[in-house]
């Protein structure tokens, strides 16, 4: 299964994005929350879901994995296809997402277009346990130095630090400075790598 692209952005557009990876572009559908977070730039790191059917492979792609995780937990829900999936994460946030369903706020999911009633309560009653029991989505999820985090991460990957060596003192950085920039993150690890 491709669970991530890193390359080069040749292509973006609201509904997908275009990624060469190593002489091979990648299209890649996204919802408009990972197309607002796209920035200019021309290398990329965006984590995929790969959809297969007898006709086609799809690929998905999101600019976190929590943006994924609730993207492939819509999936479980029977009558939730890929494209409901993605217009919901177009409509709301992650976060929206996650706190709709957590608090039972049926209005909220049915607002998406084409997500009736009974859909929104079998969204509802299908992931509300999932999403409470999964208490390390929500602080990813709600972390607005997640993207930095992630950032950072991926540099000192390339500089030749392990993910798991960086990882910790990245953690530790972030929660002490939530507004640090990549650079400043960078940084910080390096003095303490």
């Amino acid at each position: 299964m491709i669970t991530q692209l890193r390359g080069k952005l040749l292509e973006k557009n609201p509904t997908h994005i275009v990624v060469d990876c190593n002489g091979i572009g990648y299209e890649v559908n996204i919802s408009l929350h990972t197309f607002s977070r796209l920035r200019d730039e021309e290398s990329i790191t965006i984590f995929t879901h790969l959809q297969v059917k007898e006709d086609s492979h799809t690929l998905y792609g999101f600019m976190d994995k929590a943006e994924r995780l609730v993207f492939r937990q819509l999936l479980s829900v029977s009558g939730i296809g890929a494209s409901t999936a993605r217009i919901m994460l177009s409509s709301l946030t992650p976060e929206q997402v996650i706190e709709a369903i957590t608090s039972e706020d049926t209005d909220t999911i049915q607002s998406v277009k084409g997500i009736g009633k009974k859909t929104a309560q079998r969204v509802i009653l299908d992931l509300k346990d999932k999403f409470k029991s999964t208490e390390a989505l929500t602080e990813i999820v709600s972390s607005p130095s997640h993207a930095n985090k992630e950032e950072a991460l991926s540099a000192l990957e390339t500089l030749g630090y392990t993910r798991k060596q960086s990882g910790k003192i990245i953690t530790k950085i972030c929660n002490n400075n939530p507004n640090a920039s990549v650079e400043e993150i960078i940084k910080l690890a390096l003095k303490n790598l």
